[in-house]
Formats: C-alpha cells, structure tokens, sequence
C-alpha cells in the first residue's frame, strides 16, 4: 500500500495502523528526513520510507520506481497530500492558491497517472483519493480549497468509469470533522484585511482554535477505510 503524505494528521494514524500489520507491504513518504521516524518501531522488513514532494514530478517517478523495486507490485496507492488556505476570495494570495491545486490536485493526478499502467498491466489495484467535505459543500473563505476537492472528486468519478473493466477500482474517502493538524498546521490562514470581510475573522480563527476538539476520531476511521479497502472497496467513503 503506497501512502503519501503520512506524517500529520490523518495520514499518520492510517500508516500507524497499517505499519503494525505485518501482512501488508507499505510504502510511506514525506517530503522531509526524519518526518517518519516513528515507523522504525514497526519495521518489521515491510515497510519502506521515501522522501516525495507530489508537486515534482521527478520525485514522484523516482518514488514508484522504489516501490516497485522494493515489492514487485503497487497494489493500493492512497492519494492523502493535501493542504488547506483559509482566506476571503477576493483577498486571497493567488499564489498560495496555486500551490495548493498544485499539491491537492495536479499532484494526486501524477500520482494516479504513474500508477495506473503498474495496476493495468496487473490487471488489478485500488486507487484512493482524500476528498473532504469540502468537496460536497462549500464554506467561506475557502473557496480555493472547496475548488481543490470539486477537482478530486470529478477527477476520480470519470476515472472510476475508465478503468472499472480492468480490474482496477477507486474509491473517495470524504471526512469532515476530524481531530486532526489539518487546520492548525496544514492550512494557510490570513485574516481579513478589508473591514467588509471582518465578519469572517471568527470564521477562520475559530477553525484553529477548534482543532483537536472536533468529533471525529482520526484513529477509529483510520480502521475503517483499510478494512474497507481490504474487503470491499466501494465508490465511497464518507
């Protein structure tokens, strides 16, 4: 199972879960050294670490590369990097916004294209892509972000329909509240600066205020998703 992005949040409780399974060969990346150290008290010989930015496509090539030649076979790929920006549209910095299509979407997408012709010609594999809510329903000063996960999700739909007949499938995993870094640590956040905005100022800091009381228990879901994608990998996950 080759996961990007497990070192905060979400991720990380799904790779835990994974990494203390020894029946499972996982692929874990991060962009930095030392992000996944807290995997080597599960290295049972089945797990391998590589360092991946999704927005460098040499780096993505480079990361399937040693996951095929480490285990033979990519059987799941879980497409989980993803980054937030909390700002009001008009004043949004159009640069962090494309930064942000460049990781949620663009990098989820070279990371799908690169796999598919592994799981094509395996004849088998299962593709999952995080969406959020935030891909059903849209918010204030997120409108960047929603854009991201409307992308994912009309991505994955027509892909779906593509490659159902080749024994591939593709699920979408859609969390809302959940206790994680998503947004104390994994999304941008400006302020309004223009007063006909300031309404949403209690907006963007109460969702970094509110991080890690939300209802959703990262770990339970963690469990969920792989047992749903061990045994019967649906459309969706919500």
């Amino acid at each position: 199972m080759f996961v990007t992005g497990p070192h905060t949040g979400f991720e990380k409780d799904l790779v835990i879960e994974l990494a203390q399974r020894d029946d499972i060969n996982l692929v874990a990346t991060s962009r930095k050294e030392g992000q996944l150290d807290y995997l080597d008290q599960y290295n049972h010989g089945q797990i391998l670490k590589v360092i991946l930015d999704v927005t460098k496509a040499e780096q993505v090539k480079t990361s399937i590369q040693q996951a095929m030649d480490k285990f033979g076979s990519i059987d799941v790929l879980v497409n989980n990097a993803g980054i937030g920006y909390f700002e009001t549209f008009e004043e949004s910095d159009l640069d962090e916004a494309k930064y942000m299509f460049d990781v949620n979407v663009w990098g989820l997408v070279d990371m799908m294209r690169n796999v598919l012709p592994i799981m094509r010609k395996q004849k088998s594999g299962i593709i999952v892509n995080f969406s959020s809510i935030g891909g059903l329903y849209s918010f204030p000063t997120l409108a960047f972000y929603h854009g991201t996960k409307y992308a994912v999700e009309g991505i994955t739909e027509s892909v779906i329909e593509e490659v159902k007949d080749l024994g591939i499938k593709t699920m979408i995993i859609e969390p809302s509240g959940f206790r994680t870094d998503w947004a104390p640590r994994s999304s941008q956040k400006t302020l309004p600066s223009q007063r006909d905005y300031a309404q949403f100022t209690d907006f963007i800091e109460g969702n970094a205020q509110g991080a890690h009381h939300e209802p959703g228990d990262p770990k339970k879901a963690a469990q969920i998703i792989i047992e749903q994608v061990m045994t019967n990998p649906n459309f969706l996950v919500k």
